[in-house]
Order: structure tokens, then sequence, then C-alpha cells
């Protein structure tokens, strides 16, 4: 099982649109991640959180990845507990992608690396992918 954790690419300021959709440049770099990635990488599922930025990302990286499964999933938002997820992750065998945002996912992958949520600091940033 491999578990792949992407914050969603760069969107637009909360001034500017208050959704926070992608920019232009968020989408277009999302859209150079997935074509990398599809040379390398299959996951069955990619879950996103609900928020307009991480399903769009989401999108543009089902296109190219071609999972089995997109959807919204609960506990992805930023300010979500990423030890539930940590459960979750244990009971399953199949590749999967999350989608979601900081600092959720810095504390899940910290979690997932050394067993405590601020032990390991990974820099994230609009965009990346950890696996």
């Amino acid at each position: 099982m491999r578990i792949y954790l992407v914050q969603h690419a760069e969107a637009k300021p909360e001034e500017e649109d208050p959704a926070r959709p992608l920019s232009k440049k968020g989408e277009e770099e999302a859209v150079k991640v997935a074509k990398f990635l599809a040379k390398f990488v299959r996951v069955s599922k990619i879950l996103h959180s609900g928020k307009l930025r991480a399903l769009q990302t989401a999108k543009i990286l089902a296109e190219e990845l071609l999972p089995t499964e997109m959807r919204e999933a609960l506990g992805l938002t930023p300010l979500d507990d990423p030890l539930p997820w940590v459960e979750e992750l244990k009971r399953t065998e199949e590749d999967l992608m999350l989608v979601g945002h900081m600092p959720h996912l810095g504390k899940l992958a910290s979690l997932l690396l050394s067993g405590e949520e601020g032990r390991v600091k990974l820099g994230f940033k609009p965009g990346t992918v950890v696996c």
C-alpha cells in the first residue's frame, strides 16, 4: 500500500474570491504534476476535502491517474484531527491519494512517519505530493 498526500494547488486569495478556487497558475501546475505522476503512480482512489480548491486539484489528478474512484471524504479539512486517518489507513491495502490542506496534511504525515503529530516537519507547499 502506498499513500500519497497532496496539498491542493495554488488557490486565489480569499479577498479575490471567498470560495478560493485554484488560480490559473495553480491549475497549470496541477496539470504538470498530474502528467508527471501518471508516468509512475497508480492509485485506486483519490479522496479530497470538501473545499473547492481540493476538489479542483483532485479532478486534475484524476484526469491523468484514472483512479477507479474519486470522492469527497470527511476529515481532510485544514483543522481536522489527523488521528482518524491514521487508523483508517491501517485498515486499507489500496494505493490511495488524499488531497487536502495544511496544517492537517503535515500533522498526518508526521503521525504516519513517527507516531507523533509534531515530530516530523515536512515543507508542504501548494501542489506538493508526499508518498
